[in-house]
C-alpha cells in the first residue's frame, strides 16, 4: 500500500471542507443511502455556526493502491497555528481557489508557509460554476502569488484542476466537460511525493495536534517521520520545554474516513493517533526509550494582540454561569493551552486576572465564547496590540487588510482607513459593480473596523486581514469617535425612558430588561460618556396616563455579538460574559470613581 499526505489549504470560505466532503462521498467512505451533513469534518458547535474551520482535522481516503491522508485546515489567519502544525505532517498541499475571488490574504499566508517548507502543489480553483468565475484571469493570479512569493522552478510547476466542491464535480479544462473527483485524485497521486524517511531507523514521531476521548483520555497525533511505532512498546517522550520521560503506548489508531482504527503497528510516513501517553504535549517526540532522538520543534508565529480575562465582578456576579472563580478560568486557560500553541497566558498585577496573548480578535473571541458555552462566566478587557522594541524604536505589528465592497462605498472605505492609519496599496475594479482595496493598516487601526464598515456599507463589505510582520509605532488612532450611554441606577430599563434616549444615540436594551449602576446601555452619538436613568417610569395622575406606556413604539435596540462587544469597547470598560448574556459595562460602577471621557 502506498501513502500520500496532503494538506488542504486555502482562504477562509473557498471551499475546503466541502471538497473533502466530496472525496470522502466518491472514495466509498459513506453509504449511497447513509444520510451524511455536510461540511461534515467541521465537528465543532462553532465551526458549523460560522461556516469556518477551526481546527485542523484528519481524514484518509483509498484510492486504487494508494492511501491519502488528508489535512483540513483553517482558512482565517487568525488559526494559522493550527496551519502552521499541519504542514509539519505532510508531503505536498492542495491549495484551493476560488474562481472569482482569486487569491486573497490567506491564500497568500498559507502559500508561503508551504513553499518555505518546501512542500509541491496542487491547485485547485474551485467554484467554477460561479457566473462570475474567470478562471483565466484567476490562474495567472496564482502564477504571480507563487513568483512573489519566491517559488523554485519544480513549485511552479504544479498541476491545476478545476472543481464544483458542491457538485462533487471536477474537470482538466476550464472549459472541459464536468466529471467526478478522479482527475484529482490521479494529481494527488502522481504529484504528491511518498513520504521519506528510514522505516528501520529510530522511532521518532513528532506530536503535531491533540485530541481528547472519554473513554481513552488524551490523544496525540502526529506523524512518524522514522523507524515504526508499535502497540504496546516502551517509548521515550522528548519535551519541547520540559524534562523527558518514558511511557508506554496503550493504544495505537491510524486513520480511515472519519474513523480511527486500533492497529498492532504504524510505518513510517503514517499519521497516527497514540493513546495513554500522559503528560505529553504539542511539539514534542515520541521516541525510542533506548536510543532516544528528537525531532526539530515546531515554529509557530508570535501572537500579536492581548486580552485581560478577569473574574467577574459586576453586581451580577454568579448568577448566571457554573464557573466563576479565579482557579476555574485559570485552570481552563492552562487546559487551552495543552492544545492551542499560538496563544499565551500571563499572570498580572492582579491575582483575579490572566492575560491572554493570542493572533488575533476573533481566535481570543472563539475562545471566549467556547468557554461560555461550558458555563464560565468572567470578564474581558479591550484588545491590546503587542509592542517590540527593534534597535531602539518601537515597533508594532501591521497588517495588509483586504476589502471588497460595492463601487458607491469605495470612498467611506478609504475615508474609514485613512482615519485608522492605514495605506493603500492597490484597487482592483473587475467591472462587476464591485471593487477590492488592499490596504496596510496597523493590527491596533483594525480593531473595530469590522463593524464600522459593515454599518457604513449596509452589511455589504467582505473583509480579510492577514499579518505582515512589525513596522514604526504610528500616531495615535482614534478608535471610537462616540461615547457611551451608562445607567446611573440598579433596576428594569422602562419604554418611557428608553423612548426619550434614542435621539441620543443608538440603545443596545430593551424594556423589562435589568441593569445596574455602570452598565453600559447604549452608544451616544457625541463623544461624551452620558449617565442616565433608564428604570424611569411617567407619574401616574389619571387612568389615561397609566395606559399612555402601551402606545410608546421603540425602534428596536441593537444586540451585540461577542466580537461587536470586544470591539466597542474601550479602556474603561469591559464585557461582562456569562452562559446567558454579554453585557457592556464601565470597570469602575461608581460614577466617581470613573474619569471623564472627552
Amino acid at each position: 500500500m502506498q501513502l500520500r499526505n496532503v494538506a488542504i489549504v486555502a482562504h477562509v470560505d473557498h471551499g475546503k471542507t466541502t471538497l473533502v466532503d466530496a472525496l470522502l462521498w466518491q472514495s466509498g467512505v459513506f453509504r449511497a443511502n447513509q444520510d451524511v451533513r455536510t461540511r461534515v469534518l467541521d465537528s465543532n458547535e462553532l465551526e458549523r455556526e460560522r461556516g469556518i474551520t477551526i481546527l485542523a482535522k484528519n481524514t484518509a481516503v483509498y484510492y486504487g493502491e494508494t492511501k491519502i491522508n488528508i489535512v483540513d485546515t483553517p482558512g482565517h489567519s487568525d488559526f494559522g497555528g493550527e496551519v502552521e502544525r499541519a504542514l509539519k505532517m505532510v508531503d505536498g498541499v492542495m491549495l484551493l481557489v476560488d474562481a472569482s475571488e482569486g487569491p486573497l490574504p490567506q491564500t497568500r499566508y498559507v502559500l508561503r508557509k508551504a513553499l518555505e517548507a518546501g512542500l509541491p502543489s496542487v491547485v485547485v480553483v474551485n467554484k467554477i460554476d460561479r457566473h462570475d468565475a474567470r478562471p483565466a484571469e484567476v490562474l495567472n493570479e496564482i502564477y504571480d502569488l507563487f513568483i512573489d512569493l519566491d517559488a523554485s522552478e519544480e513549485q511552479l510547476e504544479f498541476p491545476v484542476l478545476y472543481t464544483n466542491a458542491k457538485a462533487g464535480t471536477c474537470r482538466t479544462d476550464p472549459d472541459g466537460e464536468d466529471g467526478d473527483m478522479r482527475p484529482l485524485l490521479d494529481a494527488l497521486v502522481a504529484d504528491i511525493p511518498t513520504p521519506g524517511g528510514d522505516g528501520a531507523g529510530t522511532l521518532q514521531l513528532l506530536i503535531a495536534n491533540l485530541d481528547w476521548s472519554d473513554y481513552l483520555g488524551r490523544m496525540a497525533i502526529g506523524r512518524i517521520f522514522s523507524g515504526t511505532a508499535r502497540r504496546g512498546e516502551t517509548v521515550a517522550v522528548l519535551r519541547r520545554d520540559g524534562p523527558a520521560f518514558t511511557t508506554k503506548i496503550t493504544k495505537l489508531f491510524t486513520f480511515d474516513g472519519l474513523d480511527r482504527v486500533d492497529v498492532e503497528e504504524a510505518q513510517c510516513g503514517e499519521i497516527v493517533a497514540v493513546a495513554g501517553v500522559e503528560g505529553i504535549s504539542i511539539g514534542d517526540t515520541i521516541t525510542d526509550a533506548s536510543r532516544p532522538a528528537a525531532l526539530p520543534p515546531l515554529h509557530i508565529d508570535e501572537p500579536t494582540l492581548s486580552m485581560i480575562f478577569s473574574v467577574n465582578t459586576s453586581p451580577f456576579a454568579g448568577r448566571e454561569g457554573r464557573w466563576v472563580t479565579t482557579r476555574n478560568i485559570k485552570e481552563r486557560l492552562e487546559k487551552e493551552l495543552l492544545t492551542n500553541v499560538s496563544i499565551r497566558v500571563e499572570p498580572t498585577d492582579s491575582s483575579d486576572a490572566f492575560l491572554v496573548v493570542g493572533r488575533g480578535e476573533l481566535q481570543l473571541a472563539i475562545l471566549i465564547e467556547t468557554m461560555r458555552r461550558e458555563g464560565f462566566e468572567l470578564g474581558v478587557g479591550n484588545p491590546e496590540v503587542l509592542t517590540r522594541e527593534e534597535n531602539g524604536i518601537r515597533t508594532e505589528p501591521v497588517e495588509s487588510f483586504v476589502v471588497d465592497l460595492p463601487e458607491a462605498f469605495m470612498g467611506v472605505a478609504m475615508e474609514k482607513l485613512a482615519m485608522r492609519r492605514g495605506k493603500m496599496i492597490r484597487m482592483v475594479n473587475h467591472g462587476s459593480g464591485r471593487a477590492r482595496l488592499e490596504f496596510r493598516v496597523p493590527t491596533r487601526g483594525l480593531i473595530g473596523i469590522r463593524s464600522e464598515l459593515l454599518t457604513d456599507t449596509r452589511g455589504t463589505a467582505v473583509m480579510n486581514r492577514i499579518f505582515e510582520g512589525f513596522a514604526p509605532w504610528h500616531e495615535d488612532i482614534v478608535r471610537r469617535t462616540t461615547g457611551a450611554i451608562v445607567a446611573d441606577r440598579a433596576g428594569s430599563a422602562t419604554a418611557y425612558a428608553l423612548s426619550h434616549l434614542e435621539d441620543r444615540g443608538e440603545l443596545f436594551v430593551g424594556p423589562g430588561e435589568a441593569v445596574y449602576a455602570g452598565r453600559i446601555v447604549g452608544e451616544n452619538s457625541r463623544p461624551e460618556d452620558i449617565q442616565v436613568n433608564v428604570c424611569r417610569t411617567k407619574k401616574l395622575t389619571n387612568m389615561r396616563a397609566s395606559t399612555a406606556d402601551e402606545g410608546i413604539r421603540l425602534t428596536p435596540h441593537r444586540i451585540l455579538n461577542l466580537e461587536q462587544a470586544i470591539e466597542f469597547i474601550g479602556a474603561d470598560e469591559t464585557v461582562e460574559v456569562t452562559p446567558a448574556a454579554i453585557r457592556l459595562r464601565k470597570k469602575a460602577v461608581q460614577a466617581a470613581r470613573r474619569a471623564t471621557r472627552k
